[in-house]
């Protein structure tokens, strides 16, 4: 705060201009004024006692002038005015000048006014009234003639109103404008309404006042009693104000008195930055304490009140004597540094009030510690109004909550419900109440979780086992009874057979990019199949591989949203959707899983994807935590399962049998609305329980056992596998293993894509393997890149491998069509047929 009042001095660089017409009014004050007052001499013993009463009380009123709430006003109310106007409508300009300049004097001395304030303020009156004056002898002539008050008169009394209104105010804008240059018009155009109502009102006093002179002397005393009134009810009005920006229990500003303040020196320190002062700087520090709840919880909220009056008195004595300490409630407290150079000095006050709260507080013979964190705002650097200063100082001590620290300034980065992330969040509501919609084309029968429309079942004979094993090589076309994928790439011979051909023909011509272009461009899907060491490949081209890392990599596996590929106009899909004004789309993908033994494909999991039109595709990390902090997560969760168990059943209808694996929230297992919905869709689509299973995390786990370990018991009686993912990265392992029905356990991909190079993260993985493999629990290694980790977790023990060694995550369509192309190789016919695959070649990409 201010020390002083601040009114009383002028910036430096500009004390010439304003002193020059400081002069230059008293100069004109004089010279109009100086013939009134010198005949006045020779009329006071003329003047009624009716004049002499008006000016007593003039003098008298002023003495105790009514000062407004709010440090912003230009001025006091002066109820002088009244009584001088009414002395200049009834006695003539020098009777009023004469008494003006007597109240000013007084009310300088009683306000503690600069003696250039007061003689300013003396000379603006002087003019206002000379302006009032020559107005009034333009009327027909005396006021009040004959006793009575024409219209005539009543127009005159209005114009002296306004141009004595108009006059003062007007050089009071102008001095302000010197003083305070660019930054005048707000603190003006903020006066005025007040100014017209208090001033205004006072004025309009005058002409009854004369009327009542012109009865008798003795009825202008009465007029001090509605005055009186008016300013009883402005104090109270002002006590009330005052009352409601002061807390209660503490005694400190309030939130309402801290917005004023900020506002108020968020002015102040925009006048000192026009200035290039180098103290410019303001800084709002939030404090919010720690185990303040456990204090309440466990000696009664009468001991938490008496320990928040102990903290405002330590944060009273940690602050300078211009801070300014504030409650917001609750255990939150806000501190207002006004003149700091830099963001250094505004740490080195949070430092001190850290110290400050260090010591325990002794309570009825407890000490009890109330350390807290802080979160700093600095004026101008992050934010330049209170709204956006408090939310950023907010944003600041949840990270540093976070970060288990005491003090944090304000970053950016750790701005997490920005403007961007609640539109986001926003486009994410608005895409999944929108649901699935279709790529172009007509819609037929039910949509699958990759937003295709669900065929009707292709016909598969019966002979055909539902295995998926090695077929022969014959140019990538299967010969008999060796697995579900043959039937994706026959040809058949046979005329009354062509028609299923064609469809399978159209349909994976339609999962495969590379088929897409080579049938746009006339040609067949490609010649003979790539071999690399004893391993078959379909024909690739290496557009198609770049296409592919390309997808991948915009949202690796952990996790989220985007529909890849051209629309059928020809546009990409992200075009489409912002000349639609489409929040996007959202899809899943699937990532294969690899028996490392047999080389089988035994699983998929089920991973989000959004491209959003605007944005790309959106990163899975941020979605998910977009979503968690809110409602959203409920339909996203829901989206995915419907889409997953939905796509599951497209597959058995294909003759595809394969196991997915979805990943939930922390959300998600406490409600225990999950359980529910899973078997929902189990039995309506007819999908077998074992065919889904649910990742978990440790981080899940500890946020709430009892209430997750239900959740997970429940998926267990439907017959719901459960798998414990980013295994070896949380805690209190050991005892989930033990205790929770577990079917598999995943080993993180940041163990496993170290292993091929470092000791340490080998043995750990193998320890991994070694306990799962003893619980009886099978192991999924997840971020397998290449060969030579591949065989390390075979050599382990591994049973399961997943990464883009094997594949990349891709649509459903997408994953048909790469099953067909696929053939299972064992890490031993990898040694004895062809060695290791070329650098940069996977022995099974897609």
């Amino acid at each position: 705060m201010e020390t002083g009042d601040p009114r009383n001095s002028v910036p430096p660089g500009r004390s010439g201009p304003f002193f020059g017409f400081v002069a230059a009014i008293g100069a004109v004050a004089l010279l109009v004024s100086a013939g009134p007052l010198v005949a006045l001499t020779d009329r006071l013993t003329e003047l009624p006692a009716a004049f002499w009463t008006m000016a007593v009380l003039a003098v008298a009123c002023d003495a105790r002038p009514f000062v407004p709430p709010g440090r912003r006003q230009t001025s006091a109310v002066f109820p002088s005015t009244c009584f001088t106007f009414a002395i200049l409508l009834g006695w003539g300009f020098g009777p009023a000048v004469a008494v003006q300049a007597v109240a000013v004097a007084v009310s300088g001395w009683r306000l503690g006014y600069a003696p250039w304030r007061t003689g300013f303020n003396a000379a603006q009156y002087a003019c206002a009234l000379a302006a009032a004056y020559a107005v009034t002898r333009l009327g027909p002539g005396e006021l009040f003639g004959g006793g009575r008050l024409h219209w005539t008169d009543v127009a005159a009394v209005g114009g002296a109103t306004l141009a004595w209104f108009v006059v003062n105010y007007g050089l009071v804008s102008s001095a302000v404008r010197l003083r305070f240059g660019d930054r005048w018009w707000p603190s003006v155009r903020s006066g005025l309404a007040y100014e017209l109502l208090s001033t205004g009102s006072l004025l309009l006093l005058a002409p009854v006042l004369v009327a009542a002179a012109r009865a008798s002397a003795a009825l202008i005393p009465l007029v001090l009693v509605p005055l009186f009134a008016v300013y009883r009810m402005a104090r109270l009005s002002e006590e009330r104000e005052q009352l409601a920006d002061v807390d209660p229990l503490t005694g400190l500003p309030n939130r309402k008195a801290l917005l004023t303040e900020v506002a108020e020196q968020v002015h102040l320190h925009g006048e000192r930055a026009a200035r290039g002062a180098p103290d410019a700087h303001l800084a709002l520090l939030l404090l919010d304490l720690d185990r303040f709840k456990h204090v309440n919880d466990a000696l009664g909220h009468a001991v938490g009140d008496r320990l928040l009056v102990e903290v405002s008195a330590r944060l009273m004595g940690a602050v300078r004597a211009g801070d300014m300490v504030a409650r917001l409630g609750g255990d939150e407290f806000a501190i207002v540094v006004p003149r700091l150079a830099d963001i250094d000095q505004a740490r080195e006050r949070a430092d001190r009030v850290v110290a400050a709260l260090a010591e325990p507080v002794p309570l009825d013979g407890l000490p009890l510690d109330v350390g807290g964190a802080i979160g700093i705002a600095l004026y101008p650097d992050h934010g330049e109004d209170f709204a956006t200063l408090m939310r950023h100082a907010d944003v600041a001590m949840y990270d540093a909550k976070h970060r288990n620290d005491t003090v944090a300034v304000y970053a950016p980065e750790s701005d997490h419900n920005s403007a961007e992330r609640l539109s986001l969040l926003a486009d994410l509501r608005r895409v999944l109440e929108s649901g699935p919609s279709a790529q172009g084309g007509e819609t037929v029968g039910v949509r699958g979780g990759d937003g295709a429309a669900l065929t009707p079942a292709l016909p598969v004979r019966a002979d055909r086992p539902a295995r998926n094993q090695r077929p022969a090589r014959d140019g990538g076309r299967g010969r008999s009874g060796d697995g579900p994928n043959r039937w994706l790439r026959r040809r058949r011979d046979r005329a009354e057979e062509r028609h299923d051909d064609d469809l399978i023909e159209q349909i994976l011509t339609g999962a495969d990019p590379i088929r897409r272009r080579a049938a746009r461009a006339g040609a067949g899907p490609g010649a003979g199949p790539l071999v690399v060491g004893d391993a078959e490949f379909a024909p690739e081209t290496e557009t198609a591989d770049a296409d592919l890392a390309q997808d991948a990599e915009a949202a690796v596996s952990t996790g989220a949203p985007g529909v890849i590929g051209p629309t059928a106009d020809g546009s990409t899909a992200g075009e489409a959707d912002e000349q639609a004004g489409h929040p996007g789309e959202i899809t899943m993908y699937y990532q294969p899983q690899i028996a490392i033994a047999t080389g089988e494909v035994v699983g998929v999991e089920a991973l989000l994807r959004w491209r959003h039109p605007r944005r790309g595709m959106v990163d899975p990390g941020e979605l998910i935590q977009v979503a968690e902090q809110s409602a959203v997560m409920r339909l996203l969760t829901r989206r995915v399962v419907d889409d997953v168990v939905e796509q599951l059943a497209k597959w058995s209808a294909a003759g595809l049998t394969l196991r997915a694996a979805l990943n939930v929230s922390v959300r998600d297992l406490h409600t225990g609305e999950i359980a529910d919905q899973i078997a929902d869709r189990l039995t309506r689509y007819g999908v077998p329980p074992e065919r889904l299973q649910v990742e978990i995390t440790e981080g899940a786990l500890m946020a709430d056992p009892r209430r997750v370990l239900a959740s997970i018991t429940q998926l267990h009686r439907i017959g719901v596998g459960i798998a414990l993912d980013d295994f070896g990265t949380g805690y209190s392992s050991l005892q989930h293993l033990r205790r929770l029905p577990l079917s598999e356990v995943k080993v993180d991909r940041s163990f496993v894509l170290g292993m091929a190079e470092d000791p340490d993260d080998a043995a750990i993985v193998r320890s991994m393997i070694e306990l799962a493999g003893a619980l009886g629990l099978r192991v999924v290694a997840e971020g397998v890149e290449d060969e030579r980790t591949w065989r390390l977790l075979h050599a382990a023990g591994c049973d399961v491998a997943q990464g883009w060694f094997h594949a990349r995550p891709m649509p459903a369509e997408d994953l048909v069509a790469w099953l067909s192309r696929y053939r299972p190789v064992r890490p031993a016919e990898a040694v004895s047929r062809g060695g290791p695959a070329p650098e940069g070649e996977s022995k099974a990409s897609s």
